[in-house]
């Protein structure tokens, strides 16, 4: 018996009934064999990890742009903290931690460039639009690897394209990332916040303080908690009606507050003109793009699609020195 399937008979023995066990798999798209040491969610989660798309996410913004100072999130270390919440719950309920964690670093691997403001403009620029959790799985099917995908199982794929609030999930594994994404980016948002002087915890609405507690600390605690607590020996992840009310309710505040304040979001009309330029560039432009993009077109893919991969793609760094490259006379640019 190979490591692995040791590995795979406790699995049976210890987690939950409910759980997504490793050997009972949907599968991947194309059969490959089986890693001697790694059940295929362990797997799945490495093949993520080592991606370029994943290494791209230290420099791409999650809320604000350009911050000054170096304890804003960035989108990886918001996908960091979505993975270590996943597998603290996904672990309290004997669910397969594997599982949980690689549906979370893979969540926003589609996320473009200056974020959902790069999100909008590609949305409103690409014939059949843009949605960044359809991009991440187009990323782990299509794009990584030069052309050839990661090739991961259906249940790691259905977690990352599932995780926004309008889905559901078909694990109990990736309804716990959809619930983790909300409960992360909804804390260190408000942290971010605070430290922009956007915002103050007293500020916050008393009722959803009086529920959830006051700092970042206590917020985590009560959400991870209720989930446990109302999850424990279910085939499905809940919450209690007051929490769930109270989150959603912070949600809401946040869009109000903060996604929409004018202070955080000033910049972001720039950077979305900055992306449309580039669009626009490429579409005119294609053999600008490096080989695989036109390679693809060459295949058949519509030059929108392409144009939008290759953005999307971007760090923010990178779009910005394009452009730059573009449009900036060399003697103007400092």
């Amino acid at each position: 018996m190979t490591i692995r399937e040791e590995m795979e008979h406790r699995e049976h023995a210890l987690l939950s009934p409910y759980a997504a066990f490793s050997d009972e798999s949907a599968g991947r798209d194309r059969e490959e064999e089986q890693c001697d040491i790694r059940p295929v969610y362990q797997r799945d989660r490495d093949r993520i990890l080592h991606s370029r798309a994943f290494r791209r996410l230290k420099n791409k913004t999650q809320v604000f742009l350009t911050p000054k100072g170096d304890h804003y999130r960035t989108r990886m270390s918001h996908t960091l903290e979505v993975a270590q919440n996943a597998r603290t719950i996904a672990k309290a309920l004997r669910l397969n931690e594997d599982l949980a964690e690689a549906a979370a670093l893979g969540h926003d691997l589609g996320h473009t460039p200056f974020g959902h403001a790069g999100e909008f403009m590609l949305n409103s620029l690409c014939e059949g639009g843009f949605k960044h959790n359809e991009q991440s799985v187009r990323i782990v099917e299509k794009l990584e690897k030069h052309g050839e995908g990661l090739n991961l199982t259906k249940e790691v794929r259905d977690g990352i394209l599932n995780h926004q609030m309008s889905s559901m999930p078909s694990t109990l594994e990736g309804k716990i990332v959809r619930l983790s994404d909300k409960i992360a980016y909804i804390n260190h948002d408000v942290d971010d916040a605070v430290r922009a002087r956007i915002l103050c915890e007293e500020d916050i609405p008393k009722e959803y303080r009086d529920i959830l507690g006051t700092g970042v600390r206590m917020r985590l605690n009560t959400l991870i908690h209720n989930i446990v607590t109302n999850s424990m020996g279910k085939d499905d992840i809940l919450m209690s009606p007051e929490v769930e009310n109270a989150m959603k309710g912070l949600r809401r505040y946040m869009f109000k507050n903060l996604y929409h304040n004018p202070v955080a979001k000033r910049e972001e009309k720039k950077a979305e003109e900055l992306l449309e330029r580039l669009f626009y560039y490429y579409m005119k432009r294609p053999e600008q793009m490096p080989q695989q993009f036109t390679d693809m077109i060459r295949a058949g893919e519509k030059p929108d699609r392409a144009v939008c991969d290759y953005i999307a793609g971007m760090t923010d760094q990178y779009a910005i020195a394009k452009f730059n490259e573009y449009y900036v006379p060399v003697q103007w640019q400092t």
